[in-house]
C-alpha cells in the first residue's frame, strides 16, 4: 500500500471536506500523513493519521480581505496573503516530503508555495479544490462577478467582451507573484489561470453537477466528487431535541469577513416567525448579539444535526455550509459578502435550489422575503442533493487516487 502525504492551508473549512475522502483511502490500507491546522492535530491523529501541524507562521497570516473596499482591493489583499503564505507553506511541504518519504502528495490548492513545491518535486501529486474553479469556460460565464450563465447570441457576446475585465484582473493580480514562487523552485512561469489549473495531474473538485454549471471543456485533470463534507462528531444537544418549531440554519464564515450584520438581519427577520433560529458565528463573539426568544447562537454546532430538521439554511454563500445544506437536500438563502460567494450564490439560484440576495441590498424585510420563497424550492435543493450523490464522494475521490496517481 501507499504513503500519502496530505497538505491544508489553515483553515478548518478545507481540512473537514479532506478528512472524508482521507478516511477511505485509510479504509483501503494506505499509510496517511498530514500537515494542517495545529488544533485539530488530536482530531486527525483519532482518525489514524500521521499527523503534524503546518508551520505556525502560516497560521499566524490572517485572511483580511474583508478590509478592503472594493472587489478588485480584495482580489490584493487576497493574493498578497497567499503569496506571504508561500513562502512557507513551500518550504514547509518540502520538508514534509523529505521527513516522510511519501507514494503521492495531495495539496490543498490555496497553498500556492506547497502547489509548487508538489509539482517541483516530480513524483505523484494532486490538488483539491472545495471552492469554484476560476477557469473559463464557453459554457459559463466569466468568473468572479456571479454572472447568470448566458442565454443567446447575446448572452454569449456578453461572456466574450467581459471575460478580458475579470479574468484579466484576476490574472495580471495573480500570475506575477505565483510565477515568482514558481521561479524560485525551478518551475517554468505559466501564463493563464487556465493552466495554473492543469498542471495538477489530480484536481479533486469537491462539487458536482448540477450545482456546478455543465461543461464541455473541462480539463481531463478535473474530477468532480460532490462536497465530501464532514462534520465532528456528537451527540444532540438535550436543548436541541426540545425545540418544536422547523428550524432556519445561519451561517457565517469561519474564517473571519465582517459578515455579522447576516445575524443582526436574520434575527430581526424572523423574530415573528414560526421558526427556531440557530445561528453559528465561528469567528465572532455571540454575546455582541441580542437573541429574540426563538433563537440560539451558539460558536460553533455540527451542522449536520441541525440541517437533519431544518427548513433553510442562510449562508454567507461559502461553498461549504451552502453545499452541506443542499447535500441534506435543505434549500438555501445565500447572502455573498465577497471571495468566491458571489459565484456561489449564483449557483444557488441558477439550480433552483434557493434564493439569493447580495449583501449590499440585505434589510431584514428583503431576508424575510428570500426566506420564504427558498423554502418553496426543496425539489431544487432536492435535485442538488441528488446529483452530489452521484457523483461518488469520498470513494470517487480515493479511486481517483489510487488510478491516476498510483497507477492502480
Amino acid at each position: 500500500m501507499a504513503r500519502i502525504l496530505a497538505y491544508t492551508s489553515p483553515a478548518r473549512g478545507h481540512l473537514y471536506p479532506l478528512i472524508p475522502i482521507l478516511d477511505e483511502l485509510r479504509a483501503r490500507g494506505h499509510d496517511i500523513i498530514l500537515r494542517t491546522l495545529a488544533s485539530q492535530l488530536d482530531l486527525a491523529r483519532a482518525h489514524g493519521f500521521d499527523a503534524a501541524s503546518i508551520g505556525n507562521r502560516i497560521e499566524a497570516m490572517p485572511h483580511d480581505d474583508y478590509k478592503a473596499r472594493t472587489a478588485r482591493g480584495g482580489l490584493q489583499r487576497s493574493v498578497s496573503m497567499f503569496s506571504a503564505r508561500a513562502e512557507y507553506d513551500g518550504p514547509d511541504l518540502q520538508q514534509a516530503i523529505s521527513a516522510t518519504a511519501p507514494d503521492a502528495v495531495i495539496v490543498d490548492i490555496n497553498c500556492w508555495g506547497a502547489v509548487a513545491a508538489a509539482e517541483a518535486w516530480g513524483g505523484p501529486w494532486a490538488t483539491f479544490c472545495p471552492y469554484p474553479l476560476a477557469v473559463t469556460s464557453r459554457d459559463a460565464p466569466p468568473f468572479g462577478p456571479g454572472l447568470p450563465p448566458a442565454r443567446g447570441p447575446m448572452g454569449r457576446l456578453r461572456d466574450r467582451a467581459l471575460k478580458p475585465l475579470f479574468v484579466g484582473v484576476f490574472e495580471r493580480t495573480m500570475l506575477p507573484p505565483l510565477n515568482g514562487i514558481r521561479a524560485n523552485l525551478g518551475l517554468d512561469p505559466v501564463s493563464s489561470a487556465d493552466e495554473m489549473f492543469g498542471r495538477p495531474p489530480l484536481l479533486l473538485y469537491l462539487t458536482a453537477e448540477p450545482f456546478e454549471y455543465p461543461r464541455s471543456d473541462w480539463s481531463p485533470n478535473v474530477v468532480m466528487v460532490g462536497p465530501c463534507a464532514w462534520d465532528p462528531p456528537a451527540e444532540p444537544p438535550e436543548w436541541l431535541q426540545k425545540i418544536e418549531r422547523p428550524i432556519v440554519l445561519v451561517t457565517t464564515s469561519s474564517e473571519y469577513q465582517n459578515d455579522g450584520r447576516l445575524i443582526e438581519a436574520a434575527l430581526d427577520a424572523l423574530a415573528e416567525e414560526n421558526v427556531h433560529i440557530i445561528a453559528t458565528l465561528p469567528s465572532q463573539d455571540s454575546a455582541a448579539f441580542r437573541a429574540p426568544a426563538n433563537a440560539s447562537l451558539l460558536p460553533f454546532i455540527p451542522h449536520g444535526l441541525i440541517l437533519d430538521r431544518a427548513v433553510c439554511a442562510i449562508t454567507h454563500g461559502g461553498m461549504g455550509a451552502t453545499q452541506k445544506a443542499l447535500l441534506y437536500g435543505v434549500p438555501v438563502c445565500a447572502v455573498p459578502f465577497g471571495r468566491d460567494q458571489l459565484e456561489v450564490a449564483r449557483r444557488v439560484e441558477v439550480a433552483g435550489a434557493g434564493t439569493r440576495l447580495p449583501a449590499g441590498r440585505l434589510t431584514p424585510d428583503r431576508l424575510r422575503f428570500q426566506v420564504r420563497e427558498a423554502m418553496k424550492r426543496v425539489e431544487g435543493a432536492r435535485k442538488v442533493s441528488e446529483g452530489f450523490a452521484s457523483a461518488g464522494g469520498p470513494v470517487a475521490a480515493a479511486a481517483a487516487v489510487e488510478k491516476r496517481l498510483l497507477g492502480w
